[in-house]
């Protein structure tokens, strides 16, 4: 296996070079959580892997309860399928709030002040409601619980690990909350089961990958996430290269069909992992995160590598999309970016106008 067989079985493996998946919940479910802090982008992630699905329909799964927007892996904001989060949250959620211990000292955020702030919230969103978060900083400012500098972020996302609330529709470009008790139950997992299907769905839908890039993704311990692989390798193959182990699905794909994608920043197949070099240059890793500051940009993705980063502008009637290669575009490849373009304008039910 070279390069182009690490990238070829990703894009296969992430539902981008084809799908057999056909809801939104089922894409995020396949691939455990994606990465959500940026939502417009979170959606399009979901979209690119989902022919002829549309912006609204992502946005109808987020309505109806099935996917769900909250802090899981390394404690950043994620969508998770409504089917896994509780799992997720009970495997990943004490390692987010032990690791947050020194901030949450310097914020003077101790267990009474949590105690109380999650007694506020509870009683400020009943049942089936939501709220925006003004409005649960503006109760919590009359309970006489500081929410400036950070605090109340902090405040919602504790919240939010220890399983109270979640994040529900958008409203107004901001987000709301619900309780997490307005969403359906689903099956609880053992600790050695959940870590197993953890591991199982990372290396299923993200490889070929290696144990480095699982524990990179996850935020477990090196010690759990050796314990997960070891109970899900049964269900996995494993391949050395220059000496790294890979770990990823028997099945072996053919040549993608389409050799250009557009991706939007935070995607998976980038975020993914903690080695990039299969899909981008080292020289070309600050044109996509200028300045390592943690804002990844969209990628043109060209034969499974970065190409260069796009951007969009929301028109009256269209949405324009700009391009930036990292180097010069031959006619064929301009011509397959723009064919690469067309999905995310059927996306946003809106024409394309190339810049």
């Amino acid at each position: 296996m070279v390069l182009s067989d690490i990238t070829r079985r990703r894009l296969y493996n992430q539902q981008i070079s084809h799908t057999t998946l056909t809801s939104p919940a089922e894409i995020v479910g396949w691939l455990g959580a994606i990465q959500g802090q940026e939502y417009p982008g979170a959606k399009w992630s979901i979209g690119l892997r989902l022919p002829g699905c549309t912006d609204a329909a992502v946005e109808q799964a987020i309505t109806g309860k099935t996917l769900l927007r909250t802090w899981l892996m390394r404690g950043t904001l994620h969508l998770a399928a409504a089917a896994d989060i509780r799992w997720l949250l009970a495997l990943l959620a004490p390692r987010i709030i032990s690791g947050s211990a020194r901030r949450y000292r310097e914020l003077e955020l101790d267990a009474d002040t949590f105690r109380r702030s999650r007694a506020v919230i509870g009683q400020t969103i009943e049942r089936g409601q939501q709220r925006t978060r003004a409005e649960l900083f503006e109760r919590l400012e009359q309970a006489g619980i500081a929410t400036q500098g950070q605090r109340g972020v902090h405040l919602l996302q504790h919240a939010s690990l220890d399983g109270l609330i979640c994040q529900g529709v958008m409203r107004r470009s901001q987000p709301t909350f619900m309780l997490l008790d307005d969403v359906p139950p689903a099956p609880t997992l053992a600790r050695d089961e959940a870590l197993a299907e953890l591991a199982r769905r990372y290396f299923t839908s993200r490889g070929p990958a290696t144990l480095a890039d699982f524990i990179a993704w996850s935020g477990l311990t090196a010690a759990d996430a050796r314990a997960g692989l070891a109970a899900a390798q049964t269900q996995l193959e494993q391949e050395t290269i220059d000496g790294q182990t890979y770990w990823q699905p028997p099945a072996i794909p053919a040549e993608p069909p389409r050799a250009v994608y557009l991706l939007p920043g935070f995607d998976e197949y980038i975020l993914g992992y903690r080695e990039r070099r299969a899909v981008l240059d080292t020289e070309y890793a600050p044109r996509i995160c200028p300045g390592g500051n943690g804002v990844f940009y969209p990628t043109i993705v060209s034969g499974g590598r970065v190409a260069g980063t796009w951007k969009r502008t929301l028109k009256k009637n269209a949405v324009e999309i700009t391009f930036d290669p990292f180097t010069s575009l031959t006619p064929e490849e301009r011509q397959a970016a723009a064919d690469a373009a067309q999905p995310f304008g059927d996306f946003l039910g809106l024409p394309v106008t190339l810049k």
